[in-house]
């Protein structure tokens, strides 16, 4: 008797019990195995659909990113089905992801600094910036921070929200530049003949532009000089190097012509006084 109620409880216990959490378990394996599955596929088309388009660092992170939070979502759905109260745990998932993402403020809108500047790419690779209160040519932008090569080889990193906060300028962007220059002499110095041996070293140089004309002109008459304006255009490549030999070719020049080239100074009158 004891052995038939024994039977009976244990047939019970498998039919109340043990059956429906087993059905339960399988469909949550399946829903687990067909989640997963379906978020490998969303990735990889994320992925595919990215590359090209978005920097390679960033779209492994972004892609990675995406699979951690699609494969959380499966697990949630997975143990719904296995019949576990979800609730208190996506409210603890929700309260952890606030206290990382405060603790990380910096660093997320370092992040999401660097998303906007390699979507909307202010400047690239190889191109020569001032930004953050640095001059160097880019070496490499990644999520978090930019690379700059300064023309005296160091190497400065930069974070993305202290370049996307403030002023970027592009000395690469465009295919020429304007050297602006000014040369004073003196005011006895004779001003048309500075004037045509500016134009003369300008149109002597190859490397400066023909188109548009370059600008030579009396800008200022200064304290102790009158100052010319000189504004030539050369292929961006050239600019240093144009406005370096310029001013060594004008300083030559003007010493060969006698055209001085005046420095700030004071006259000092001395007048006697009778005692």
């Amino acid at each position: 008797m004891k052995f038939s109620l024994s039977l009976e409880y244990l047939e019970y216990l498998a039919n109340v019990y043990l059956v429906p959490f087993g059905i339960r378990l399988i469909i949550a394996l399946l829903v687990f195995y067909v989640g997963k599955t379906i978020a490998k596929a969303i990735v990889r088309g994320v992925d595919k659909m990215t590359e090209g388009r978005l920097d390679d660092s960033l779209r492994r992170f972004l892609c990675s990113v995406l699979h951690g939070l699609l494969l959380a979502v499966v697990i949630i759905a997975a143990l719904e089905r296995l019949g576990v109260q979800t609730t208190a745990a996506v409210a603890i998932l929700g309260a952890a992801g606030l206290a990382i993402g405060l603790s990380l403020q910096g660093t997320l809108g370092n992040f999401a600094a660097g998303v906007m500047l390699i979507i909307f790419r202010p400047y690239k690779i190889g191109d020569v910036i001032s930004a953050g209160g640095h001059v160097g040519k880019v070496d490499g932008i990644e999520v978090f921070n930019t690379v700059l090569l300064t023309p005296d080889n160091r190497k400065i990193i930069i974070p993305n929200g202290q370049i996307a906060g403030g002023s970027i300028e592009n000395l690469s962007a465009m295919p020429t530049r304007r050297v602006d220059m000014v040369f004073g002499i003196g005011y006895d110095d004779d001003i048309k003949k500075a004037k045509s041996i500016l134009d003369e070293l300008i149109a002597a140089d190859e490397r400066i532009l023909k188109d548009p004309e370059p600008t030579v002109a009396v800008g200022e008459l200064a304290d102790s000089s009158v100052n010319f304006v000189v504004r030539p255009w050369v292929n961006s490549a050239d600019y240093w190097a144009v406005k370096w030999d310029l001013t060594e070719a004008v300083k030559l020049r003007f010493d060969k012509e006698g055209i001085s080239i005046p420095y700030p100074q004071q006259d000092v009158h001395m007048h006697n006084v009778a005692a």
